[in-house]
């Protein structure tokens, strides 16, 4: 009997100590824990306020710029040297892919009857602009608007960074562009032939820009049409090389259903002037 009661003494004390050492376990895990959260809570406001400054985009398109279009260019005519540099002949639709009512609107070009209409900068809209050579002015014309002037047909698009086409807007030669940075793809937008052995680099289509509510124009300066319902997507692709030379690249795609059996794409190419010096603006021809 008095064996037993010690036994059982000695298995209590044991069981006590050791409910003392979870006890205290607890405690040690416990206590950090809730001090570890009541933290939390009292810096979360400010964690979140600072979060949340970090996180706003910036306020203007201008801002948020990853590369500078701003200056003057000059369009180095590096392909379709024959159908760019001069008026091709009628019916001369190479390369362009006309459905038939396309190219019956091409043959019926008639160069006196468009000056008559006023209707000489048909070839200067959005749609064929950006493939005669001439030269461009780039500047914002405020933080949210980018200006493309022409001395070629003196044209001036603004591309904006804010919106959305105006319903039932007005057509126009460089109709409404909508604009938008795309932040570079590593590994994207490989040099044009001929630059790639001395680019240093690209910021891969760096700007998009789809151009809406245009009037119907030309593709080219022989009368290859494009309808008011087409749609002009752009991609341009700045580089600079390793002597200092910028040049940009811009991919044009016209779709129009109406004149096109597929999608027009074409890639001009762009070098950076270094002043004004060569501008000369001259007004639209229509020969």
């Amino acid at each position: 009997m008095l064996g037993n009661t010690k036994t059982q003494s000695h298995e209590d004390t044991r069981k006590g100590r050791n409910k003392e050492l979870v006890d205290a376990a607890f405690l040690c895990g416990f206590v950090p824990l809730c001090l570890c959260v009541s933290f939390l809570i009292a810096a979360s406001p400010r964690i979140h306020a600072q979060g949340g400054r970090g996180a706003q985009p910036p306020a203007t398109a201008r801002a948020a710029a990853l590369v500078d279009f701003a200056g003057y260019w000059v369009s180095v005519v590096t392909e379709d040297w024959r159908w760019r540099m001069v008026t091709p002949a009628r019916g001369d639709f190479a390369s362009i892919p006309l459905n038939a009512a396309g190219r019956k609107a091409g043959e019926a070009w008639d160069p006196a009857k468009d000056e008559a209409a006023g209707e000489q900068c048909k070839a200067y809209g959005a749609g064929g602009i950006m493939r005669l050579p001439g030269r461009l002015h780039i500047t914002w014309q405020e933080d949210n608007t980018l200006r493309i002037d022409t001395d070629e047909g003196m044209q001036t698009r603004l591309l904006h960074f804010d919106g959305k086409p105006p319903e039932g807007g007005p057509r126009t030669w460089q109709g409404y562009s909508v604009a938008q940075w795309e932040k570079p793809v590593r590994g994207t937008g490989a040099p044009a032939p001929g630059l790639g052995a001395v680019r240093q680099g690209t910021q891969g289509r760096s700007l998009e820009v789809v151009t809406t509510l245009l009037r119907p124009g030309y593709l080219r300066k022989n009368g290859a049409p494009y309808s008011a319902n087409a749609v002009v997507k752009e991609f341009f692709d700045l580089s600079r090389e390793r002597n200092g030379d910028t040049w940009f690249v811009v991919t044009t795609v016209v779709e129009d259903p109406e004149y096109l059996l597929e999608p027009f794409v074409t890639s001009t190419n762009f070098k950076k002037q270094p002043d004004a010096t060569r501008w000369d603006p001259k007004p639209c021809s229509a020969r």
